[in-house]
């Protein structure tokens, strides 16, 4: 089946997403300059999901990617969630003790978040009033602490993930009458999802990572080179420590069998994720629920022991936080799904970025240069262009990358008919070929840095 170009297109750009931060005074300019984003599904329904948001009552923008597997349940409650859970952590007391007597009062809340979405991002409108009490129930505990909450971006990104988790272990056990509350729960705390997170306030960039999506930035250096810096490491059963820390959390009995086939259990490529109760709940708790009227087929839930699940939890969603001061040599944050990085490397992905940018850059100018502009010149721009081939083709550098992870050829170049190919696959056969991709990139005010630098010395 061929797919024409204006085909590839139609379907490699369906998921973008494009946000330019808006300086609307001329003072604090936001580090931020734009960001970029795009997906594609290889499941059907996809099970990846993004998220993107300014923070109304703390400074700095957050930008996250979930990657899910098992379903798409767990990724998009984390999606709808984690930012409201970290952003709360950052709350001074006072800004809490304003929103808790506003809900108290049934006064409208101070709004937490400022979405930036695609249209077709999903939402479980259903249960939106559920995740807004249990929210509410977290900010309680931090008032209840009875000090100025006063974490560091770390400690509150940290706290976010380890509540967000319990909640959803804790929400499935807790008695539900309404059915579909309780058929989203199940699914949500059964399958599972990774997540990483990036922070940005000014030059502070802080990144949580739980699994296997990864964070990654394009450095410009001096000389005129571009280099990468990794902020993530993945967690699996190729990474040295991750191997170390699941020994030490468990006796050494266990040792030949804490990862089978290169996966957790035998059953899970990443060793850290939300959800997935199945490797955090003992045998007795995961029977208690499921048998308790609960439709486990209807509900695709993958109901399975490991036959060596002696001292669980096996899984955490305590994620690792790295911390970088932004220089204004750091141009862009890349942070996307293992779908992207099993087809590009992290410095393959910063040389299309860096050229995706000249490109643009080159490609600008031209258009002002005659006035007035009469067809021939437009006839020979249009030429230009076409030479330049399909690398001019995408204005959204998210779909850039996607057409070279599952368009490139031995020679780094995109082939159409491998593309084409790609692109048509059953979709029982997608999956063997390419995983979900979601791709945000984050474009830094390189200005903005080199003031708070200028104005900090």
């Amino acid at each position: 089946f061929q797919l024409s170009p204006t085909q590839i297109n139609d379907i490699l750009r369906a998921g973008e997403l494009c946000h330019r931060t808006l300086d609307l005074n001329g003072k604090n300019a936001s580090s931020v300059l734009r960001f970029e984003s795009n997906q594609l599904a290889s499941n059907t329904p996809i099970e990846d999901r993004r998220s993107a948001a300014t923070c109304l009552q703390t400074k700095g923008m957050m930008f996250g990617v979930f990657d899910g597997h098992a379903g798409s349940a767990c990724a998009q409650a984390v999606s709808e969630r984690l930012l409201h859970y970290i952003a709360v952590s950052l709350m001074s007391r006072q800004t809490l003790e304003e929103i808790e007597l506003a809900v108290e009062c049934m006064k409208p809340v101070l709004p937490i978040l400022q979405w930036h979405k695609h249209p077709n991002d999903v939402e479980y409108q259903e249960i939106t009033s559920q995740y807004f009490e249990n929210l509410r129930v977290y900010w309680q505990h931090l008032l209840d602490l009875d000090t100025e909450p006063g974490f560091s971006l770390e400690e509150a990104m940290i706290c976010a993930f380890k509540r967000l988790d319990s909640d959803i272990s804790l929400e499935v056990q807790a008695p539900q009458e309404n059915e579909l509350m309780r058929n989203i729960a199940l699914q949500v705390a059964f399958s599972g999802a990774t997540a990483c997170v990036a922070h940005i306030d000014g030059v502070h960039l802080h990144v949580a990572n739980t699994g296997d999506c990864r964070a990654i930035l394009g450095v410009h250096e001096e000389d005129g080179t571009w280099s990468t810096l990794p902020l993530t490491r993945d967690h699996n059963a190729f990474d040295e420590f991750e191997i170390r820390r699941l020994k030490k959390e468990h006796p050494r009995s266990e040792e030949k069998t804490l990862f089978v086939n290169d996966r957790l259990l035998g059953i899970l490529m990443p060793s850290r994720a939300f959800g997935d109760v199945q490797l955090k709940w003992s045998k007795e708790l995961q029977h208690s629920i499921l048998d308790n009227s609960c439709d486990v087929e209807a509900l695709n839930i993958y109901q399975y022991v490991p036959p060596n699940y002696h001292t669980p939890p096996y899984l955490t969603a305590e994620p690792e936080v790295t911390y970088h001061k932004l220089r204004s040599k750091d141009k862009f944050l890349v942070i996307a799904s293992d779908g992207l990085w099993e087809m590009l490397s992290n410095e393959k992905v910063v040389k299309l970025v860096a050229r995706h940018l000249t490109e643009l850059n080159v490609q600008k100018p031209q258009v002002a240069f005659e006035k007035p502009v009469n067809l021939g010149y437009m006839h020979s721009l249009l030429l230009q262009r076409k030479n330049r081939g399909i690398a001019s083709l995408d204005q959204n550098i998210a779909t850039h990358l996607i057409r070279h992870a599952i368009g490139s050829n031995e020679y780094g170049e995109v082939d159409q008919e491998k593309l084409a190919a790609m692109l048509t696959l059953p979709e029982d056969l997608a999956r063997m070929y390419r995983d979900d991709i979601t791709v945000t990139v984050v474009y830094f005010n390189s200005e903005t840095i080199e003031n708070y630098y200028r104005n900090n010395e």
